[in-house]
């Protein structure tokens, strides 16, 4: 009874994201990252860590990681659980949409045009220019990431084994992913026993 009061309480005290503002962020997203995945984490972290503050950087880290191991766009998948933690299901699917629509433009808009366009020596060079700056910020997101979640000993030790297992060896990040989930979990309990002796 005392928790649903205060679940309550907590609820009526904390402002209500307003749908708009979280369909304007997903779309921003959407429209001013290129190369997915990876590369639209810097702005993921601008818009839903230090403009809103609809999550922390721990929690928009664990989104990712899960949006990585399920199906579908990494992007979407992180815009759905940030939404569905603001509003629920409706703010899931308004997040959802927010991320996704200026992609469906844009892809209708190239497709009409693209073929005439293709092979314009503007357009390739255009593309290996952009190319190259989605690679420095897919570097800039992987030094931020490890500077605030790889903090010890361990956590370095995971890190370089799932870079090796994805890089090197080129496996799925699932098996990385879900391993050190597991190693993790052990890890905490073995700490969690040598503190209580």
């Amino acid at each position: 009874m005392r928790r649903r009061v205060k679940r309550k309480m907590e609820k009526a005290n904390k402002p209500s994201t307003r749908l708009i503002d979280l369909f304007l962020a997903f779309a921003r997203v959407g429209m001013l990252t290129f190369g997915g995945g990876v590369a639209m984490l810097p702005m993921l972290e601008r818009e839903c860590v230090q403009r809103f503050g609809w999550v922390n950087n721990d929690e928009l880290t664990d989104y990712f990681a899960i949006g990585q191991c399920t199906p579908g766009i990494i992007a979407v998948n992180t815009a759905t659980f940030v939404g569905s933690k603001q509003r629920g299901a409706l703010g899931a699917a308004v997040a959802t949409l927010g991320v996704i629509s200026p992609s469906i433009v844009i892809i209708l808009i190239i497709a009409a045009v693209l073929n005439g366009f293709a092979d314009n020596p503007y357009v390739i060079h255009a593309f290996a220019g952009i190319r190259a700056a989605v690679c420095a910020l897919m570097v800039n997101a992987v030094v931020r990431l490890c500077k605030s979640n790889v903090r010890d000993w361990f956590g370095l030790a995971l890190a370089a084994a799932a870079f090796v297992l994805t890089v090197v060896i080129d496996i799925s990040p699932v098996f990385p992913v879900l391993g050190a989930a597991i190693l993790g979990i052990f890890a905490g309990m073995f700490t969690e026993r040598g503190g209580k002796q």
